[in-house]
């Protein structure tokens, strides 16, 4: 379910099929395939150094670091059977000409350690073949069951030395009904440690990350109201943001100053901004941002904060708008389909992900904000639907019922690397932190 047409289901209460009313298109979309693609880092990474005791810590560090790495798409991982043309690796001897003959430009060096206490060390080293230099250098101790998070620090460490916003330690928060109940949920980036966050009896739905990823902004039907509220998920602290009518689609600045969402709290569904402080939280002023009659939902910001893309369908059937962040100024960036839905705004600024509805099918379309062009990103007879991107803006989280049930999948912003998050239950509406 997407956040358009759950903002039906809260409002209107006519369940979950989308009810937009079709009209002859007042534009032709022009759609390409996308086809990406960037030039690689030949990346070696022969085995972690451990002595025999610590020899399978150190095979599942590797594994997730390998998995990290090949993620990326920025490194090429050399395969396996080239170390065999070389010496074994010396950690306090690195035979650099060695390596750059396997056409390698970094090697990776990893050694591993357990200690008497049970705790695991790690020191990890990036190194340049040609110049001959480190790039990064870390080392780590903590307790075992931290190997995961250990690893995934080490290579968002690589990522800043390129200039990537970190990736690794980033979570997602999805909703599930696993347990029984749609509550809360968050999981890496991978999809492993799917933890439950909200323990209610009620519904909790649409979750959005505050910058940081200590705040999750949510729409809760606690006495029975879908009021929308802010919990800080370490403290386990609540704040309430609006509890007049239905509250829902939440959506944070990039600095976190600001809280957009869609409130029917004077009628209709309309577009409303909260002053917030998050340390410690409060809510303060409610502006409300757009005034029609049709329903506005689903803001998503600009990086910079200026302009706030939405749905709404004033014009008759849901497209895609952008206003100024003061609600002025509102212009349709949708033409072609009767259906369109959920934009999200990509970190870098320069694209907006949406739904769109083409002859029943709904995908995914990456709508170029500079030059207007409109590329295809998923391509099944699926509903593939709740975009959110990755912090570093190379990857995309959605819900799909592509394998029978609903369930959460990655995709590259190129359209390549489908993969599979979550398996158990019905699970949708994702948000990544950053």
């Amino acid at each position: 379910m997407n956040k358009r047409t759950f903002a039906f289901a809260l409002t209107l209460g006519f369940g979950l099929l989308a009810l937009w009313v079709p009209t002859a298109p007042a534009q032709q979309e022009v759609w390409i395939k996308i086809d990406g693609g960037r030039p690689a880092y030949a990346f070696a990474l022969p085995p972690f150094v451990a002595a025999e005791a610590a020899k399978a810590t150190a095979e599942e560090a590797y594994r997730i670091f390998e998995a990290d790495i090949q993620y990326t798409r920025m490194f090429q991982l050399l395969p396996k059977s080239y170390y065999s043309y070389i010496r074994a690796l010396d950690p306090k001897a690195i035979l650099y000409k060695e390596w750059e003959s396997i056409q390698a430009n970094l090697l990776f060096v990893g050694e591993l350690g357990e200690t008497a206490g049970g705790e695991v060390t790690f020191e990890g080293r990036l190194l340049d073949l040609k110049s001959q230099r480190q790039i990064v250098g870390k080392r780590y101790q903590a307790r075992k069951t931290e190997l995961r998070f250990m690893i995934h620090r080490l290579a968002d460490e690589i990522m800043k030395a390129y200039g990537e916003k970190p990736i690794f330690t980033s979570k997602i928060a999805f909703v599930s009904n696993r347990d029984g109940n749609d509550e809360i949920y968050l999981m890496d980036y991978d999809g492993a440690n799917q933890t439950r966050l909200t323990y209610n009896t009620v519904r909790d739905y649409m979750p959005a990350f505050a910058p940081g990823g200590r705040h999750i902004a949510y729409t809760s039907y606690r006495n029975l109201v879908p009021g929308l509220y802010i919990d800080d998920i370490y403290e386990q602290k609540r704040t309430v943001v609006s509890v007049k009518g239905t509250s829902y689609a939440p959506a944070f600045s990039a600095d976190g100053g600001k809280l957009a969402f869609s409130s029917s709290m004077d009628g209709n569904a309309e577009i409303y901004v909260a002053d917030v402080d998050l340390n410690p939280t409060r809510v303060g002023k409610v502006r409300r941002l757009t005034f029609n009659p049709g329903i506005d939902t689903a803001p998503s910001w600009s990086p910079n904060g200026r302009e706030i893309a939405f749905t709404s369908d004033r014009g008759g059937t849901a497209q895609i708008y952008i206003m100024d962040a003061e609600g002025t100024n509102p212009r349709r960036i949708s033409f072609g389909a009767n259906h369109h839905d959920a934009p999200a705004w990509s970190p870098n600024g320069d694209k907006i992900v949406y739904v769109a509805r083409v002859e029943n099918v709904f995908d995914l379309y990456l709508y170029n904000v500079r030059s207007g062009e409109i590329a295809k990103l998923t391509e099944s007879n699926a509903r593939n639907e709740s975009p959110a991107w990755s912090p570093d803006g190379r990857h995309i989280v959605f819900t799909s019922n592509m394998k029978g049930g609903l369930n959460l999948f990655a995709i590259d912003a190129d359209g390549q690397n489908l993969r599979p998050l979550t398996a158990k239950g019905e699970n949708k509406l994702p948000d990544w932190s950053n």
